[in-house]
């Protein structure tokens, strides 16, 4: 039986990372219908909306999306479409696995770490006034449950995948009754999880940590604003964000996307690298349990990451993105 998936291909390089990651999961015969709509600069210039409520409608029956890059305007014009669609359908936590891929040199050696990140407060949420003239004031919220959730679910996740430790990311020392609830919350939460190792690190301490030691994480949980920066942090230790996938995920509605921007520059020009879409997908079908398709795309994308013969140009590579594409479809009808 076919899945309906909503797609929103994204704005730039959105709807050709997108267009490759269909052809994949087709010649994978991963059995989806896809639901397309379109968000961002192209709906607002054809509805006046970025995110117009057809979208959120097709989400919320279908439960699952993949989304291209959507861009947001820096400093002024719309809000950004990623924090409404988390804030609309509540995708209270972004999960982002962080792994080496074969082939992708680095030199951090061998990672693999999982950010999860509370997506519905904080500084990130963009409450914000302006005061008087020349004076802006940010608000930042911090909840007892939106952390305590957050803290369940990267528990649940280490658990579930067995992995052995959640770091949780903080600056406690500073702002002791916001920063101090979320690590209260986690402290409570992980009394329930004995088998699982807990620690705790200053948000710019974890970040040198992180750059000195990668290997000595294994789960990180974060505030919205210190995960936002950390996550991004995390994939330059694996070759950026054109090679890391990531989740918003609710209680019952899940949406895949690519971490990285919309790169209008090279936009049009079959440049693109569609790994961190592929790698989103890849989450996606093992969420809605067609684990053997997934498993057979990602042999295929390592066994052509690892020739180093066909790679973008974001990854030292000169292919394009329709060669790269088509070097996957190679491997899995091999």
């Amino acid at each position: 039986m076919a899945h309906t998936i909503t797609l929103i291909p994204g704005d730039g390089i959105g709807p050709e990372v997108s267009a490759a990651v269909v052809r994949i999961l087709a010649a994978a015969r991963a059995p989806i219908e896809w639901e397309e709509h379109i968000a961002g600069m192209q709906a607002l210039n054809r509805y006046g909306d970025p995110l117009p409520f057809a979208v959120l409608e097709s989400i919320e029956r279908n439960r699952v999306a993949l989304k291209g890059p959507l861009t947001t305007p820096v400093g002024e014009g719309f809000a950004s479409v990623n924090v409404r669609l988390r804030k609309e359908l509540d995708l209270y936590a972004n999960l982002r696995p962080v792994r080496s891929l074969p082939g992708i040199l680095t030199r951090f050696g061998p990672v693999d770490l999982v950010v999860v990140r509370e997506n519905t407060e904080d500084l990130y949420s963009g409450l914000e006034h302006i005061v008087v003239p020349g004076v802006v004031e940010s608000l930042k919220i911090i909840t007892e449950r939106a952390s305590t959730r957050i803290a369940r679910f990267a528990f649940e996740y280490a658990r579930r995948e067995n992995r052995r430790k959640v770091t949780a990311v903080h600056k406690a020392n500073i702002m002791k009754l916001s920063d101090g609830l979320f690590l209260d919350c986690f402290r409570r939460v992980a009394r329930d999880y004995p088998e699982i190792e807990i620690e705790e690190k200053i948000v710019d301490n974890a970040c040198l940590q992180l750059v000195m030691n990668p290997q000595q994480f294994d789960v990180l949980l974060l505030e919205n604003l210190y995960g936002d920066i950390i996550s991004d942090l995390a994939a330059g230790l694996v070759g950026g964000l054109g090679v890391v996938g990531g989740a918003n995920l609710g209680d019952t509605i899940a949406v895949f996307e690519a971490v990285h921007g919309s790169a209008p520059d090279i936009a049009g020009k079959n440049l693109a690298n569609p790994t961190a879409m592929l790698l989103s997908a890849l989450m996606m079908l093992r969420h809605i349990g067609e684990a053997d398709a997934a498993d057979r795309i990602s042999a295929a994308l390592c066994r052509v990451l690892a020739e180093r013969q066909i790679r973008t140009r974001d990854v030292g590579g000169t292919a394009t993105t329709t060669e790269f594409t088509e070097a996957i479809l190679a491997e899995l009808e091999a």
